[in-house]
């Protein structure tokens, strides 16, 4: 079996300024170094690292120092070693768990504030769109209503959106599916097999990861790093993989917020097709740019092995349960085909609803945006100053913060938090291998008073993580 590696470029990128002004012997900051990178989900398990000369060549530090390093890294159970295989990635009590707060969907208990979903209520423009839609349904009361690829009116609405917005489209080159996850659903069973990787960005949306893996195939997983995307580390597991599919959120990243170049898409997917691997970039999040207007499409897109998925969930509302699959006509057509084991198709009333959304959204999109910019800014001052020790960033668009923690508690913190009233998905929810312990997504979906009664609550409970404090707040006192 051959293991990913990662060059000793990638490595020193994510390594950063490993040294700083730390203290103590160059190889335990090293050894430290790295373990955090392990830890955070950076530097994925089972990554075969550079040998020992390459590595230190790349770093600039002697040999013996990296010898101690990754000696006290395998001590520590962070690294397995085998005669000629190389130092590979590991944790010391093997993989671990997603986390033990799992996403929860629906009805929350009563004094309950929910953050472990990124979904804001519906736009005002929804129950007038729903309206329209039945007043149009009559003319559709004749057919059967099953439609395996979509209404045709919807088909084109979106068609010409994207059109509009720079990427010639045409009906047959679209797939209306019950929602995105659906969408990713439909392109896994079309496109893997058993024991197929697919390559994700990481951390991710934590639904697609349990898509892939129900599907039976096998995340691989390329860490994030400081900024942007880590092109160079993705290429390498297109080339070591032999990925069938490759999945990003390119547009406003769930759950970090940032937004890849077209520079950095358009590398990946040349690095893609060299691998013959189809890209999917998950656009759900595209209409909620925070801080301007952003460039979508721009760069020579090939006529095969790039899709898309699409959905109003994020944009208008996630109860209408619609998406789409962007395509070439031919893989439009043998997705339909496997549908129908699974699905006749969308209901109607959603769909003649959305196309009315989708013909002229421009101006609810502008307002949905500006209510999310508020709430955005207001949970990160908030955050700023009542966990000061915590790390946020402003991201320029999407639904939440992707906060940094001190130390990794983040699967405590969900516990103990819901028993202050407040309902977070821990951060190893968003990666595999138990990795993100040192993160939480801070969704911004809820009015900003809700806000800060989140926010106060959650110091509270982060409060009883460390030891010496004691929460403030006693009206609280009873949900400890």
């Amino acid at each position: 079996m051959t293991h990913r590696r990662i060059g000793p470029a990638s490595l020193v990128r994510l390594l950063g300024a490993w040294r700083g002004e730390k203290t103590g012997p160059a190889y335990r900051q090293l050894a430290d170094a790295l373990r955090l990178l392990i830890l955070d989900g950076r530097l994925p398990l089972d990554v075969v690292l550079p040998g020992e000369r390459e590595l230190a060549q790349a770093l600039e530090v002697s040999r013996t120092t990296v010898t101690a390093a990754l000696a006290r890294l395998r001590d520590d159970g962070f690294l397995d070693r085998r005669q000629g295989a190389g130092a590979k990635t590991r944790l010391p009590a093997g993989p671990g768990d997603r986390g033990s707060t799992p996403l929860m969907l629906g009805p929350m208990s009563e004094g309950i504030l929910d953050m472990a979903a990124a979904a804001p209520p519906a736009s005002d423009v929804v129950h007038q769109a729903l309206a329209a839609a039945l007043s149009a349904l009559p003319a559709h009361l004749p057919n059967h209503g099953y439609l395996p690829v979509g209404l045709p009116v919807l088909r084109e609405v979106i068609a010409e959106r994207y059109t509009r917005r720079g990427l010639p489209t045409t009906p047959d080159q679209i797939l209306v599916t019950n929602g995105a996850q659906h969408a990713l659903a439909l392109m896994l069973r079309l496109l893997c097999g058993p024991g197929d990787r697919v390559v994700i960005d990481h951390p991710t949306y934590p639904h697609a990861i349990d898509a892939i893996q129900r599907a039976s195939c096998r995340p691989a997983p390329v860490g994030l790093p400081g900024e942007g995307w880590d092109v160079e580390g993705v290429a390498a597991a297109l080339r070591q993989s032999g990925p069938r599919l490759a999945y990003f959120i390119a547009d406003f990243h769930n759950p970090t917020g940032r937004f890849m170049s077209l520079e950095a898409r358009a590398a990946i997917v040349t690095a893609a097709q060299a691998a013959r691997t189809t890209v999917i970039f998950d656009e759900t999040m595209m209409d909620l740019s925070l801080d301007g207007p952003v460039t979508h499409y721009g760069f020579d897109e090939p006529d095969e092995g790039l899709v898309r998925l699409g959905s109003v969930g994020k944009s208008f509302w996630g109860g209408l349960r619609l998406g789409w699959i962007r395509a070439d006509a031919a893989t439009i057509q043998a997705i339909a085909v496997r549908r129908v084991s699974l699905d006749l198709g969308t209901p109607v009333l959603e769909q003649l609803a959305c196309a009315h959304l989708l013909t002229d959204d421009e101006t609810a999109l502008a307002a949905r945006r500006v209510l999310l910019r508020e709430r955005r800014d207001v949970l990160y001052r908030l955050v700023r100053e009542k966990l000061p020790d915590w790390k946020v960033s402003l991201p320029p668009g999407g639904l939440s913060l992707w906060a940094e923690l001190p130390s990794p508690v983040s699967n405590t913190l969900a516990a103990t938090s819901e028993r202050f009233g407040v309902r977070l998905a821990a951060g190893p929810r968003f990666g595999v291998d138990g990795a993100f312990e040192r993160f939480m997504r801070l969704p911004f979906t809820m009015a900003p008073d809700d806000l800060a009664e989140v926010v106060d609550r959650l110091a509270m409970a982060y409060a009883r993580l460390r030891p010496g404090a004691v929460p403030s707040r006693g009206s609280l006192g009873a949900m400890v």
